[in-house]
C-alpha cells in the first residue's frame, strides 16, 4: 500500500490523546501517544504502541512499568509538548509521583500499568499493560484527527451546559 494514502487514511480516524510516562533510574520519561486502546477487560489490559525506536520504549521495557495521562480537551499544548524529541520534557510541567510513575495534574484518566507484554509490529511496538490501579474524571477529552487536536462537540455541550461532573472515580485493582 501506498505509505501516503495510509497515512490519510489513519489520520481521518479520530484517536484519543494520551501522554505515556514512566520513571527510570529516578528519572522522568514521557511522550504523547494517539495508539491507545482498551485490549481486555479480564484482564484488565490496555495497549499503547510505541515506535520501536523511541527512548520511552526502551525505559519502560526497563522498568515494567507505564501510567497513561488521558488528557483534557484544554491540554493540546501539553500534548505537543511530550510530542518533541526534547530533553526535559518535565521542566515547567505541572506533575507528581502517583504509584511511582510521573502523573500529569489535570488530565482526566491516569492509569498505573504493570507491562504484560511487548508484541513487535512492523516499526512500532505495543505495549499491553495489566491496570494496577486507576483514576477518572468526566470532561470534554481532547482527541487527535486530520492532523489536529479538538474534541467531540456533544462533550463540549455537555461541559459548557455544566453536566460533566469534577468529581474523580478512584478503581483500584484488589492485589491477591
Amino acid at each position: 500500500m501506498d505509505p501516503t494514502l495510509f497515512r490519510e487514511l489513519m489520520a481521518g480516524i479520530c484517536a484519543p490523546v494520551t501522554v505515556v510516562t514512566t520513571m527510570l533510574d529516578g528519572v522522568p520519561h514521557g511522550t504523547t501517544v494517539s495508539a491507545m486502546m482498551s485490549v481486555s477487560l479480564a484482564p484488565p489490559l490496555v495497549g499503547v504502541s510505541l515506535d520501536a525506536s523511541s527512548t520511552i520504549l526502551a525505559h519502560a521495557r526497563a522498568s515494567g512499568r507505564f501510567g497513561i495521562n488521558v488528557l483534557a480537551h484544554d491540554q493540546a499544548p501539553l500534548a505537543l509538548r511530550f510530542a518533541k524529541k526534547v530533553p526535559e520534557k518535565f521542566v515547567g510541567v505541572e506533575w507528581s509521583i502517583d504509584a511511582d510513575l510521573p502523573r500529569l495534574a489535570g488530565a482526566l484518566g491516569w492509569m498505573v500499568c504493570a507491562l504484560d507484554q511487548a508484541v513487535e509490529a512492523g516499526d512500532h511496538v505495543i505495549l499491553l499493560g495489566r491496570l494496577e490501579a486507576g483514576v477518572a474524571a468526566k470532561g470534554p477529552p481532547l482527541v487527535y484527527a486530520h492532523r489536529e487536536f479538538g474534541t467531540h462537540s456533544a462533550f463540549m455541550e455537555r461541559a459548557l451546559a455544566g453536566s460533566a461532573s469534577e468529581a474523580a472515580v478512584s478503581v483500584t485493582e484488589a492485589k491477591s
